[in-house]
């Protein structure tokens, strides 16, 4: 108690470059959090919009179909099993019939996906109930990106050809009956969704289907013939992607830390090299020259400490208003995959407080502890006469 209390007094003797060191340390400490903050946020965000729009809690797909490859969707359709008809019949999960298609809005060519959904379904956060059968042109539903790489907008009719399971092409009028925002490009870009029934019929596909997404807690078990997808697997590209970027960013932590810690370690340099008459004075009264580096390595930690402190005072408000307010993301953000929208929102996590507030400490008890290795291997005589360097 009496080392921590001298230690204290020394830190605060030092005045405006305890302060200094401090509020370098804290910037660097409330740095790494916003940083770490925003990328949970981004995974967060991101894996709500894709369960709630696209995966729902979990999948079942035609053996034949992959969604990486396009090549397979001719093959891949077929009557789902009986669990997952149950299932469908209860509301439990929604069927998914995916088939190729080609538009001409304006008189150009564009290849699109037709999906097929259940006006009535409830499973996926869709507005499918606006695809109601209202003339003899098929009702499509259109997502903003969609809209706005084709021209077409609500009420506009084009046509739509597609082939149908023995390959026989076919032509009809398609009107846009409703275009619905959403922050799920895989469920907008390049697609248009029509009612499941009316799809099966243009394809000469009754009652077949491509997937079957599942409601959020509801799970038939194993399925014979039809492959499973979990929410692990659905969302491990997007948890790869999150984890490269976390682990990219620790070189920017590194460096933060280490600008942060060489402040530390010349503060420590200077104060040794300031106090030499001090250490021989503290050896001289009875300290031995272990005590005396503990004395000036615990004076670095208590830097720490303080850098710790300041941030909390000043870090705590502003981090909470960041948390509150989110961070406005430009336009071009739209273009990069991600399933953001347009505010992302951090979220910071006590686990990350506290290991990035563990690793200061560590790192500034290491560095402190550096410059004191001369006061350890100086001649008592020396250090009685202050002649620690």
């Amino acid at each position: 108690m009496t080392n921590l209390r001298l230690a204290y007094r020394n830190l605060m003797s030092a005045g405006l470059r305890t302060w200094l060191n401090a509020a370098v340390l804290s910037l660097v400490f409330l740095t790494i959090l916003t940083a770490q903050a925003l990328l949970n946020g981004m995974n967060e965000q991101t894996e709500r919009a894709l369960v709630a729009t696209e995966f729902g809690g979990g999948q079942f797909v035609h053996p034949a179909y992959d969604r990486y490859d396009p090549l397979t969707i001719p093959d891949a359709h077929g009557v789902p099993p009986v669990a997952l008809q149950t299932m469908i019949a209860q509301n439990q999960a929604t069927a998914t019939l995916v088939v190729q298609g080609t538009i001409y809005p304006a008189g150009r060519l564009q290849p699109v996906l037709l999906k097929g959904i259940d006006p009535a379904q409830q499973v996926i956060d869709l507005p499918a109930h606006l695809l109601t059968e209202s003339s003899d042109e098929i009702p499509i539903l259109l997502g903003t990106r969609m809209s706005h790489g084709t021209g077409l907008q609500a009420g506009d009719v084009f046509m739509l050809q597609w082939r149908d399971r023995y390959g026989t092409f076919d032509a009809r009028e398609a009107r846009v009956v409703a275009i619905f925002r959403t922050q799920v490009q895989a469920v907008d870009r390049g697609q248009l969704w029509l009612p499941l029934q009316r799809l099966q019929e243009m394809t000469e596909m009754p009652g077949e289907a491509t997937l079957v997404t599942l409601a959020p807690g509801h799970d038939p078990g194993r399925v014979d013939g039809w492959i499973q997808h979990g929410l692990e697997d659905l969302l491990a590209d997007i948890r790869n992607l999150v984890r490269s970027k976390m682990l990219g960013s620790l070189f920017v932590y590194a460096i933060l830390v280490f600008l942060a810690m060489l402040a530390i370690f010349d503060t420590r340099i200077f104060a040794i090299f300031k106090r030499q008459r001090e250490i021989g004075t503290l050896v001289a009264l009875g300290m031995t020259r272990n005590q005396v580096a503990r004395l000036f390595t615990l004076e670095g930690i208590l830097n720490a400490v303080l850098a710790l402190l300041l941030a909390g005072i000043y870090g705590w408000p502003l981090l909470g208003w960041f948390a509150r307010t989110g961070w406005q993301l430009p336009e071009t953000t739209d273009s990069y995959g991600y399933a953001l929208g347009e505010v992302l929102y951090p979220v910071f996590s006590g686990d990350v407080v506290c290991e990035t507030a563990l690793i200061i400490l560590l790192m500034a008890a290491v560095v402190s502890f550096l410059p004191t290795r001369r006061i350890t291997s100086v001649a008592p005589t020396d250090a009685l006469r202050g002649r620690v360097f």
